[in-house]
Formats: structure tokens, sequence, C-alpha cells
């Protein structure tokens, strides 16, 4: 019964870890995301060609290395951010983590629903009234592989994350043909502005949600290397080449989804099939985000239940417009979540030393108050930083989170002296 649960709230064992294939299958499934690809397509009207993949780089590589750390740490522990929190910030002061992680989740989920049910509605000249039962259908539909758990993940993904190469590829074979070749593509000059400032905030912003709960997955794995292999396969060029598709689109043919741009391109049956995969392989990652973030919430180990709740919510907001709602949540989320990673990974090397005790061997309090202090003040900091938020908050964060760790260090020394 446990295993077919996946851990919601302990560490998973080492005869369930998994192997470098399954853990980039599925990864690479939950970043192969249109809504990436929309990121990527308002950067790539802002940008001349080489300035473009320099910001795809960065913010990418800024994302994977962030991802990445988190992946090592849950590898190490078994244990996935929510259950990590509760080092951070306290057994009751975690679920400030569990509902701002969860929320986000279920945000994405309404907007990956949505995204579905009107794109369907377009494609096939259905009947306007057509899309909220659809919403419906696939909201529900959508997290029952979830339900099931990582191997229904696992089986998802390896048959959906070739099939997406391979329209990608072929995407790509025909843009550069319809252009006029890469030389006519690297010419192309902007036709929008953006800061780059607020460029590497949306790319890290696409996912930087999903990259603090990438180690609901990386906890399975059976090595750090794969755990870190894996996360940066996803996160730096999985979802890098998701940006670029989208910036490729824009650029091409004025259509940042790939699934527009397949269509245009004469290729109906491709785009439908690219639709499904794509939304379909991220959904279910992201309501098994949430599950685990309300296993830890509610202290229950009922992930199925909590998987279906979240789903019914995440319908409700997509009926209510979550779709028009996408960049406003990326810049949301660039902001508030990267502190909660930060703090987890100072918490592990600085306070620890790489070496965090079980759950069940260390007494924890109720409130870790330097963490919440920490995330407050690194979350204010990305606020109003006219610079890089997500970096901003991440450094803001660790340096706090760093200082209070030494403040009460010496402050428990000179008890014991006296």
């Amino acid at each position: 019964m446990q295993n077919t649960n996946d851990f919601p709230l302990s560490a998973v064992p080492a005869d369930q870890r998994k192997s470098l294939w399954s853990m980039m299958s599925v990864l690479l499934g939950f970043t192969f995301f249109t809504s990436t690809m929309w990121a990527g397509g308002n950067l790539g009207t802002a940008f001349g060609f080489y300035e473009l993949l320099g910001i795809i780089l960065l913010g990418n590589l800024l994302l994977g290395s962030y991802a990445a750390s988190l992946a090592y740490i849950a590898y190490k522990t078994g244990l996935n951010t929510v259950l990590l929190g509760r080092y951070s910030f306290g057994l009751q002061g975690s679920k400030l983590s569990d509902f701002v992680l969860g929320f986000t989740q279920i945000g994405w989920y309404a907007w990956g629903t949505a995204t579905l049910a009107i794109v369907l509605v377009k494609l096939l000249e259905l009947p306007q009234g057509w899309t909220t039962p659809l919403m419906v259908l696939f909201g529900f539909g959508f997290c029952i592989s979830a339900t099931i758990g990582y191997k229904a993940l696992e089986l998802l993904s390896k048959i959906s994350v070739p099939l997406m190469l391979f329209f990608i590829g072929l995407c790509f074979y025909k843009g550069v043909i319809d252009v006029g070749g890469i030389g006519e593509l690297i010419i192309k000059q902007p036709t929008e502005s953006m800061s780059v400032a607020a460029a590497i905030t949306i790319v890290f912003g696409t996912f930087v949600s999903g990259g603090t709960q990438a180690t609901n997955w990386s906890r399975f794995a059976k090595t750090g290397r794969v755990a870190i292999f894996s996360t940066l396969a996803a996160f730096f060029i999985g979802n890098g080449l998701m940006v670029f598709v989208g910036a490729f689109g824009a650029l091409v043919y004025q259509q940042s989804d790939i699934v527009d741009v397949l269509v245009s391109q004469g290729f109906m049956i491709a785009a439908v099939l690219m639709l499904f995969a794509n939304i379909w392989t991220t959904q279910d990652n992201t309501i098994y985000n949430f599950a685990a973030a309300g296993c830890n919430l509610f202290r229950t180990e009922k992930r199925k239940l909590i998987t279906v709740i979240g789903a019914a919510l995440g319908t409700i907001m997509a009926i209510m417009g979550m779709y028009n709602m996408l960049i406003p949540f990326l810049i949301l989320l660039g902001t508030f979540i990267p502190p909660i990673g930060a703090i987890i990974m100072t918490d592990f090397w600085v306070r620890y030393r790489g070496n965090m005790p079980s759950l069940s061997d260390v007494n924890l309090p109720q409130y870790n108050m330097m963490g919440l202090s920490a995330y407050v003040i690194g979350s204010t900091a990305a606020y109003l930083s006219p610079w890089i938020s997500p970096l901003v908050g991440i450094i803001v964060a660790s340096l706090s989170y760093s200082l209070f760790l030494y403040i009460n260090s010496n402050k428990e020394n000179v008890q014991q002296r006296a």
C-alpha cells in the first residue's frame, strides 16, 4: 500500500530509488510545457537573436542550478521540499511553504486545463459552449495518472517526451525553410521592448515553482549524480528548449505556441498530439506537487484524495479565467518562491553541514522564526528589487538566514559558557 502512495510524509527508502533514464523522463515531461513557450514568445519579439540566446542560457542556467541544488538535498535526505520545510520553518511554520507552493501548483493546473480546452475548441472549430465542459473533463482526467503515482508519471513521460522531441524537430526544420534559412532568422529585428532583468525574471519564473518542488521526484534518485544530471537536463536544457521554441515561433510565425505553429505549417494531427502530450505530462506532475504540499499541510497520507481535491480547485480556477493571467502569475512566482528553496539549501549546508538528521530523530520547534524571518526579508527584497528579483530573493534570504544562524550559534555558546 505504501509503495503506491509514494511516501508523502516520509523519506523514500533505498529500494524504491530510480535510474537516470526514469528520472529524466519524468522531469523532462514536467518541463515541456506550453506556458514556457508563451513566455519565450514574449522574449522573441523583444530581443535580437544573439541577445535572446544569452538571456535564455543565463536564465535557465540559474534555474537549473537552483533546481539541481535542491535535487541533491532531496536525494541525500529522501525528502521533498515541503518535508524539508519542517527543518527550515518549523513543524507548524512549514505550512507557510505548503500554502505558497500548493497555491502556485493549483494556478499552473488551472492554466494548463484552460489552455487545452480553449485551444482544442479553436483547433477543431467546436462551439464555444464546449469550452467549460472540456475544462471539467480535462481537469479531472489529468489527475488520474497523478493519483496512481510515480510509476504512471514515468510511463506517460517515456511515451510523450520522445514524441514531443520529434514534433519540435519537425517544427524547427519547416520553420527554418519558411524563414529563408538560419541567416534570415539571425538578422530579424525586435519589434517590442523589454529590460534584460525583466526577461531573465520571466525565464527564471516560468518554472521556479516547479524547480522548487521537483524534489518530489529527485528524492527517488539512486545517486547524487542521477539527481543532479536529470534535474539539469530538465530545467537547463529542457526548459531552455521550450523558451527557445516559443521565441522561434514568435519570430517566424508570430505564434509562440508550437501547437499553433504546427497548424500553420500544415501539421494538424501533429499539433493535436503535441497539445495533449505537452499539457498532460505537466498537468499530472503539477497536481502531484499540489498533493505533496497538501499532505504535509493537513498531515495526512491520503495523497489520492488530496490530488482529486486539488484537481477540483484547479478546474474551478480554470473556469474563472486563469488563462488570461499568465505573465503576472510568472512574475509572482519569480518573487515569492525562490526564497523558500534558498532557505532550505542554507539550512542543509550551513546549519547541518550536509548531514541532516532524519525527521524521526530530530526535535523540531513548532516555528523556526529564523527561517520564517529570512523568508519575509528575502521575499520583500525580491518584490522591491528593480533588478533580477528571483536572484535577489535567493541571495538575500540565504544571507539573512546564515546571519541568524550565526547569531544564534554565538548566543548558545555564551549561554553554555555561563
